[in-house]
């Protein structure tokens, strides 16, 4: 039986702002909106082929290396400034963003799943989640909009504040990585639960990190991610397209 009440809200509650925010941070980066991401492994499928990510141990230090130094910092920090972009209108701006991000991908099946699911997720805000104004800026960028650029511009549409995007971003990669690794080590639900405990501060310091960041600051350490995306391509069974 559903319960009303005529008190005041509790200084403890949500306000509907944070509370809408919320419900809809909670709704694009949860596995079950449809973007794909469980098709992709981010170049982990080969780094298990070859020995590199065998346990719980080696995944976290792998996952750390690609949040804090490879391509999740460089997704954070493409979020941020595509979210300030789209907030205060600049078109050029984000065209040039989206541009950058799109060309800073090192390989053809790192390019296909960040611009599938980008697309994916720009098509589905758009069917379910409209907002006013979204179809114009998405069309203002000549690019490809890859899927760090896409949250950032339907979240600043959607007025949904920016540090909690961005947090809520980041556990949805580590998340999905380690989804990924899950099935191919394989692992179980508990030790996978404890690697995304090994990986919580590294994901705050990540998207604090980001948020401080100019696009000059962009820029990847992890050789061996990177290779491993690039070799992915020729592996002889694959369960995941990346």
């Amino acid at each position: 039986m559903l319960m009303t009440s005529n008190e005041p809200v509790g200084g403890g509650d949500l306000a509907e702002g944070e509370a809408a925010a919320l419900y809809r941070l909670m709704t694009w980066l949860s596995p079950a909106f449809p973007v794909g991401g469980f098709s992709y492994s981010s170049g982990i499928e080969w780094a298990v082929e070859a020995g590199d990510v065998i346990d719980t141990t080696t995944l976290a230090d792998w996952l750390d290396a690609m949040l804090g130094d490879g391509s999740g910092f460089c997704d954070a920090t493409f979020l941020v400034h595509a979210y300030r972009a789209t907030e205060s209108g600049e078109t050029a701006a984000l065209n040039e963003i989206a541009e950058l991000a799109s060309a800073f991908v090192p390989s053809r099946e790192r390019q296909l799943e960040t611009t599938s699911q980008g697309r994916a997720f720009i098509d589905i805000s758009r069917a379910a989640w409209d907002a006013d104004g979204l179809d114009a800026t998405v069309a203002a960028c000549g690019a490809p909009l890859v899927y760090p650029v896409a949250v950032g511009v339907v979240a600043a549409m959607h007025a949904v504040p920016l540090a909690p995007t961005l947090h809520a971003f980041l556990h949805a990669l580590v998340s999905n990585w380690i989804s990924a690794a899950s099935r191919l080590i394989p692992l179980g639900q508990t030790d996978s639960q404890r690697v995304l405990v090994r990986l919580e501060a590294a994901v705050a310091a990540t998207a604090n990190r980001a948020l401080n960041a100019t696009l000059d600051d962009l820029g990847s350490a992890t050789f061996r991610a990177d290779l491993a995306s690039l070799r992915h391509e020729t592996q002889y069974t694959r369960l995941f397209r990346s």
